[in-house]
């Protein structure tokens, strides 16, 4: 045979097929949300906004540049925007890794950071005085903006803040949780007509731009509602219903079944609202927590996350469930 004798020629990669090449994409991009009809211009260049950007030397570090002089924003600081892909810290935008930016807005009195993923597909926003707005925060005030211009309902995951739901019934619209992923966003968001959904980390889909999560259009959008707000960004975030997470885990032996442990807390906790398309999710709508738990598909851990009014009964929360589930395996 041909494979054993190793008689064979490899092909040039750069004589297979053809290609071509085009930069003109993120250019594009832009200019269609420049056109969105609730990307607010006027209001943006009048606010005259100072901003700091952080895209971790990613993509980002063109396209978020070119963003915000396209909506009018004159007074910029890059930070990390060489498209290197040599990250200069941990990619992920949680506040842990956003000492760089923080201390930029702190100093340079600047009105706001923009930390984008190395994709673009995550926002994270930092507020005028060092404090970070919060991941999840970041679709609620999309959204507040969206369904304050264009009435609607509103999609998110399982594991994503309460608060979006109560944004969504403030403007008298349907709120529906989906399961964890995007697809499973974007699915239910087309079921509910959804005017505005994503995820809470960060990720922005406006349906009727393109279903998919979108830092650029995030950033327009939000910028627009800063801007017609005329108040801090700190002043902002306090206009919000304000829950915690807390996000912890639990390994288990592999001898013990994840599925049973996830049905006998089910069934320990049926008195109250529980889903089971993703997990178990179970809603305390009495004290507006919920809990959510979730099996690896690789490895005998159960995630657990917890939302409460204060990080200290969120994290309360997590160590009750953690101590029910070692209650069931000590009974195996």
């Amino acid at each position: 045979m041909l494979a054993t004798k190793n008689d064979f020629e490899f092909a040039d990669v750069k004589k297979l097929g053809s290609y071509e090449s085009n930069d003109s994409y993120i250019e594009k991009h832009i200019k269609l949300i420049k056109k969105y009809h609730l990307v607010d211009l006027p209001a943006i260049r009048k606010a005259n906004f100072k901003i700091v950007i952080d895209a971790v030397n990613s993509t980002g570090g063109i396209a978020v540049p070119e963003l915000l002089e396209a909506l009018g924003v004159k007074r910029t600081k890059k930070l990390f925007c060489e498209p290197t892909g040599q990250f200069p810290h941990n990619p992920e935008p949680l506040p842990e890794h956003l000492s760089a930016i923080r201390n930029e807005v702190i100093n340079g009195r600047y009105d706001l950071g923009i930390v984008v993923d190395p994709d673009v597909d995550r926002l994270a926003l930092i507020s005028e005085d060092g404090s970070s707005f919060g991941e999840e925060y970041t679709l609620v005030a999309v959204a507040d903006y969206m369904l304050s211009r264009k009435k609607g309902n509103t999609v998110s995951n399982l594991s994503s803040t309460r608060a979006l739901r109560d944004i969504t019934e403030q403007y008298k619209g349907k709120y529906t949780a989906a399961a964890v992923g995007e697809v499973n966003v974007v699915n239910t968001m087309k079921a509910t007509k959804a005017v505005i959904g994503g995820e809470g980390n960060g990720g922005v889909i406006v349906p009727d731009f393109h279903y998919g999560r979108d830092a650029l259009m995030g950033i327009a959008l939000f910028l627009s509602h800063l801007a017609r707000q005329k108040m801090k960004m700190s002043e902002l975030r306090k206009t919000y219903p304000s829950y915690f997470i807390s996000k912890n885990k639990i390994e288990l032996t592999p001898q013990i079944s994840v599925d049973d442990v996830l049905k006998k807390i089910a069934e320990k906790y049926s008195g109250e609202q529980v889903d089971l398309r993703d997990g178990v999710k179970i809603d305390f709508e009495k004290t507006k927590e919920w809990i959510h738990l979730r099996k690896s598909n690789t490895e005998p851990i159960i995630r657990i996350y917890a939302e409460s009014q204060s990080q200290k009964k969120a994290e309360m929360l997590a160590k009750d469930i953690i101590g029910d589930i070692n209650s069931l395996i000590s009974k195996i």
